[in-house]
C-alpha cells in the first residue's frame, strides 16, 4: 500500500518541539512534503540553525514515519532554519536585524570580550547570519580578537546617505570604536558623546541581513548600559562573570540593571567563565582558582539558564592575542564548549520569541 502525505503529517504530529513544547506539525515547521510510493521526504524548518536537538528532532520524525506510518518507508528529511524574531520593524540600518544580544558583565577582566567573539564566530560556523558590534568604548578589543586591526570599515550607501560598511572575518561582520582609534589613542568621550558613539556604530554601519547582532558592552552599569537598553531593541542579554565572590557581587549589579522596570531587557542566561584552569599537561584535572560554582549557584539563585562553563585555559587566551577565536580550533574541549554556548544562547533566543509570540496571541 502506498503511503499518502496526510499519514506523514499524522506521524509527525508525534514528534514534539523540546524547546517549544508543541508538536512540529501544529509548530509550521514541516514543509513541502512529498510522497512516491514507499519514498519520503520532507523539511523541518528549525527556529535557529544553531539548534542543539537538531539531530534529536531529525531521528525523531524517522521513527515516527517507520512507527506510525510504513516501517519500509524510505524517508529523505531536509533540516534548514528559519531565526525567529520579535523585533519591531524600523527603517535603519537595523531594519534586517533579526536579533540583538547584548553580551555584558558587571565589572572588568572577567573575559567578557573573548565569549563575545566566541559567540559570533560560534553561531556563524553553526550557518548563521551574524554580526558583533564592539561597544566598548574604553576598551576595544575585537579587532585584535578577529585579526583586523590593519584594516578598516569601507563605505556605502543606504538611503541615498553615506554610511560605514563593516569588515568581515569569520563569517561576522564586525565594527568597532577599535578601527578609528589607534594602539597607543586613548577614546576620551564623556557620557554624552560617548552614548552618541555607540548610536553611531550601530546606525551608521549597513549591517544587511541578519540572524543575530552580538553587541560587545563595556564592563559596569553606566551610561552605555542605559543608552544601550533604551536606544536599541534588543532581544535580551547574556551576563557573563567568573566564579569568585567579589565578581559575583557585579554581576548581581549587572542583572539588576537589565531587570529595571525602566529597562526591563530579557537576560537570557549566565555565562561562568573560567569555571576551572586546566593544565595542557594535565587535561583531566581541574583547579577551582576562583571557586566552585559561583555563576551555577547564580543561576539557580534567579531562575536563568547556565549557558556555559568555559574553563580557564591557556589556548583560548592564545587564541584570542592571535586573532583567531577558540572557536576556530576544531574538536577541542574549548571549540566544543563555546559551540555549545552558541547552541544555548541560539536556544534561548528562540524560546523567548516563541514564549511572546504565544503571549500576543
Amino acid at each position: 500500500m502506498n503511503i499518502t502525505k496526510e499519514q506523514v503529517i499524522e506521524a509527525l504530529k508525534y514528534v514534539d518541539d523540546p524547546d517549544l513544547k508543541k508538536d512540529i506539525v501544529t509548530l509550521g515547521m514541516v514543509k513541502d512534503v512529498e510522497v512516491d510510493g514507499k519514498n519520503v521526504s520532507f523539511t523541518v524548518v528549525l527556529t535557529t540553525p544553531a539548534c542543539p536537538l537538531k539531530e534529536a528532532i531529525k531521528n525523531a520524525c524517522l521513527n515516527a514515519i517507520k512507527h506510525y506510518v510504513d516501517k519500509e518507508a524510505v524517508v529523505k528529511i531536509n533540516m534548514t532554519a528559519n531565526v525567529t524574531t520579535k523585533k519591531a520593524t524600523d527603517k535603519s540600518t537595523l531594519s534586517l536585524v533579526k536579533n540583538i544580544i547584548a553580551v555584558a558583565s558587571g565589572k572588568g577582566g572577567v573575559g567578557k570580550s573573548t565569549v563575545a567573539a566566541n559567540l559570533a564566530v560560534g553561531l556563524a560556523r553553526q550557518g548563521a547570519k551574524v554580526g558583533l558590534v564592539d561597544a566598548d568604548i574604553y576598551g576595544p578589543s575585537q579587532t585584535i580578537m578577529f585579526g583586523v586591526e590593519k584594516e578598516m570599515p569601507g563605505s556605502m550607501q543606504f538611503e541615498g546617505l553615506p554610511k560605514m560598511k563593516p569588515v568581515e572575518s569569520y563569517g561576522v561582520k564586525l565594527n568597532s570604536v577599535g578601527f578609528m582609534a589607534g594602539a597607543n589613542q586613548v577614546v576620551a568621550l564623556r557620557g554624552p558623546m560617548a552614548s552618541k558613539a555607540l548610536a553611531q556604530l550601530f546606525f551608521d554601519t549597513v549591517w544587511g541581513e541578519l540572524d543575530y547582532l552580538i553587541v560587545d558592552l563595556p564592563p559596569g552599569t553606566g551610561d552605555i548600559q542605559i543608552s544601550l537598553c533604551t536606544q536599541i531593541p534588543l532581544t535580551g542579554a547574556v551576563i557573563v562573570c567568573t566564579p569568585q565572590e567579589v565578581a559575583l557581587a557585579d554581576a548581581r549589579k549587572a542583572i539588576a540593571l537589565f531587570n529595571l522596570p525602566t529597562l526591563k531587557v530579557p537576560i537570557l542566561g549566565l555565562i561562568e567563565n573560567m569555571a576551572w584552569f586546566t593544565p595542557a599537561e594535565l587535561p583531566e584535572n581541574k583547579y577551582y582558582i576562583f571557586g566552585k560554582d559561583g555563576m551555577k549557584n547564580l543561576a539557580e539563585e534567579f531562575n536563568l539558564p547556565l549557558l556555559a562553563q568555559i574553563p580557564l585555559v591557556q589556548s583560548i587566551r592564545e587564541a584570542a592575542d592571535a586573532g583567531r577565536p577558540a572557536v576556530m580550533q576544531e574538536n577541542t574541549m574549548q571549540a566544543i564548549t563555546m559551540i555549545e554556548m552558541a547552541q544555548n544562547v541560539a536556544q534561548q533566543i528562540a524560546i523567548k520569541n516563541a514564549v511572546e509570540t504565544v503571549e500576543v496571541n
